[in-house]
């Protein structure tokens, strides 16, 4: 198992839609253990393949990290079945957008359908950050990030402090 870097917006890689995993191989699960080492690393709760450069739809989180306890998740072809109508703001922030945080407006409830470590089909009744941090997840298989749901002027105002921020550039 080993870290991997998270990639940063602004990014194309992050904008790209992640592919369905044929099976849950050995191939993908040292992905999945990569990731949960990479996002328990960075202080995370979730972590989709894409933010580490692989475009496949596979998702880990771990919802209860920082509580002391690890109880990790592992979604692989995560598809929302429903979603409740009841909406709940959160403030999220994101790997791949660092040390930024916007409230956003999610429904307060999912059902998601994917495959366990295991390869085994389940079925996961969401509710409160769970649910929001699955669905944030999830955005990023589809190239969506929670900036995404701000205005133009703060996003693009983030964009810009990312961009100030970025250790490769090179100022002459």
């Amino acid at each position: 198992m080993s870290i991997k870097t998270i990639i940063t917006e602004p990014n194309k890689i992050l904008r790209q839609i992640s592919q369905p995993v044929e099976k849950v191989g050995k191939e993908e699960k040292i992905l999945m253990d990569d990731m949960l080492d990479t996002m328990y690393a960075a202080n995370g709760i979730g972590l989709a393949a894409i933010q580490i450069g692989v475009p496949k739809r596979i998702i880990v989180m771990d919802i209860t990290w920082g509580k002391g306890e690890k109880s990790p998740m592992y979604f692989v072809n995560p598809v929302i079945k429903h979603k409740d109508k009841v909406k709940s703001v959160y403030e999220e922030g994101c790997l791949s957008v660092p040390n930024q945080f916007a409230e956003v407006e999610r429904p307060k409830n999912c059902r998601v359908e994917y495959l366990d470590y295991e390869g085994k089909k389940k079925i996961l009744e969401a509710e409160g950050l769970l649910a929001t941090c699955i669905q944030h997840e999830m955005d990023h298989l589809e190239g969506i990030l929670f900036i995404d749901y701000l205005s133009k002027l703060k996003k693009n105002m983030i964009i810009k402090k990312l961009l100030k921020n970025k250790p490769d550039r090179i100022v002459v």
